[in-house]
C-alpha cells in the first residue's frame, strides 16, 4: 500500500495536468488547385503559448488570413497556403516540436477526396505527405492519442485506482472494469456523433466529485462499514463512467477529428483509451502483489491513501467550480 502513497504524492505535484495534455492540431483543406486553407491550433497555458509552427515545402507561400484568436486552451491561427504543385510528396514538419513534450495531429483534405491523418511527435517531427490515403495511419494515430490521453489524464487514472482499492475478488473486479469501460464508451460515442452532449466544465467538476466519493467509500470499507458501493462497485463504475465518457469526448473534440473518417477515429481512440486503462490496471495489480517492501499493513498508511486520493480530487473540484 505504501507505493500507492508514493504514487499519489508524485501525482499531487501535477494536479493541474488532469485533462491538460492536449496535442497541437493542424487542419489543411485544399479549396482550389494547389491552394489551401490552414487552421493551426497551438496548446497554451495561462501565460504561455508553445513556440511551434508548421513548416511546408519551400515552394509554398504561407499568408496569414486573420489575427490569432485566443481560446480557452489554444491559440488559433489561420493561413492560406499556395503553391505550384500539390502537397502530395512534399515534406511537412513542425518547427521546434522536438523541444516540447506534445504531439501534433495533422489532417489534410484534398480536392480529389483524399484524406490524410497522421501524428507528428517530438521524436518524429517531419513527414512526407503520401499520394494515397492510408486507413492504417488514421488507426495508429487515434490509438496512440487514446493511450496518451488516459495515461496522462490523472483524474481518470485516480478514479480507476479508487475502484481497484474498493473491489475485492477477480470476478468482481472484471465486472467493475467492464462496466466502467462500457459506460464511458457509450457516452463518448453519443457525444462525438452528436446524439447527446453535456457542457464540459460541469462534467469535469462532477468527475472530480466522483473521485472524492470513492475515497470516502474506501474509508468506510476500511472501517468495516458495508456500503452499496463496496458490495456492487460495478453499479457506481457504470454510473460515473457515463460522465467520464463525456470527459473523453470533450478531449477528443479538442484534439480534432477527420470529418470523412469519424467512425474509424472514434473507434480507434476508444481502443487506445481501453489499452491505456488496461495497462494501468495491470501495473497497479502487479505492484500490489509485490513483496512486503512495497506494502505496508500499518493503519496510517492504509488511511493515508484514500485521504490523499480525496484531497487531490477535492482540489480539482474546487478549481473546476471556480473556473465556471
Amino acid at each position: 500500500m505504501r507505493f500507492l502513497l508514493y504514487l499519489l504524492c508524485i501525482g499531487s505535484l501535477y494536479t493541474s495536468m488532469a485533462h491538460e495534455v492536449r496535442p497541437g492540431f493542424l487542419q489543411v483543406n485544399e479549396v482550389s488547385t494547389n491552394t489551401y486553407t490552414v487552421l493551426w491550433k497551438v496548446p497554451r497555458t495561462v501565460d504561455k503559448v508553445l513556440d511551434i509552427q508548421p513548416m511546408f515545402d519551400k515552394n509554398f507561400k504561407v499568408t496569414e488570413t486573420a489575427p490569432p484568436r485566443i481560446l480557452e486552451a489554444f491559440v488559433l491561427y489561420t493561413y492560406q497556403l499556395e503553391g505550384k504543385k500539390s502537397l502530395s510528396n512534399t515534406t511537412l514538419s513542425i518547427n521546434n516540436l522536438n523541444t516540447t513534450g506534445i504531439d501534433v495531429l495533422v489532417n489534410i483534405r484534398l480536392l480529389d477526396g483524399a484524406h490524410h491523418s497522421f501524428l507528428l511527435q517530438p521524436t518524429r517531427d517531419t513527414i512526407v505527405v503520401p499520394d494515397k490515403p492510408n486507413m492504417w495511419a488514421v488507426t495508429k494515430t487515434y490509438i496512440v492519442l487514446g493511450i496518451e490521453h488516459i495515461l496522462f489524464g490523472f483524474d481518470h487514472l485516480l478514479f480507476v485506482l479508487a475502484l481497484l482499492l474498493l473491489t475485492k475478488g477477480f470476478k468482481k473486479l472484471l465486472k467493475t472494469i467492464t462496466a466502467f469501460t462500457l459506460a464511458h464508451s457509450i457516452t463518448l460515442s453519443f457525444s462525438v456523433l452528436g446524439i447527446t452532449s453535456l457542457p464540459g466544465p460541469p462534467v469535469e467538476a462532477v468527475i472530480a466529485l466522483s473521485i472524492v466519493f470513492l475515497a470516502l467509500e474506501i474509508l468506510k470499507l476500511q472501517k468495516g462499514i458495508p456500503t452499496l458501493t463496496s458490495r456492487k462497485p460495478w453499479l457506481v463504475a457504470f454510473s460515473f463512467g457515463l460522465l467520464h465518457g463525456f470527459g473523453f469526448a470533450g478531449a477528443l473534440q479538442d484534439i480534432g477529428l477527420p470529418q470523412s473518417e469519424i467512425p474509424l477515429a472514434l473507434a480507434t481512440f476508444n481502443v487506445g483509451v481501453e489499452l491505456g486503462q488496461l495497462l494501468f490496471v495491470i501495473v497497479v495489480l502487479v505492484l500490489m502483489k509485490l513483496p512486503r517492501f512495497f506494502v505496508s499493513h500499518q493503519d496510517w498508511v492504509k488511511k493515508a491513501v484514500p485521504y490523499a486520493i480525496g484531497s487531490v480530487a477535492a482540489f480539482w473540484l474546487i478549481e473546476r467550480i471556480a473556473a465556471f
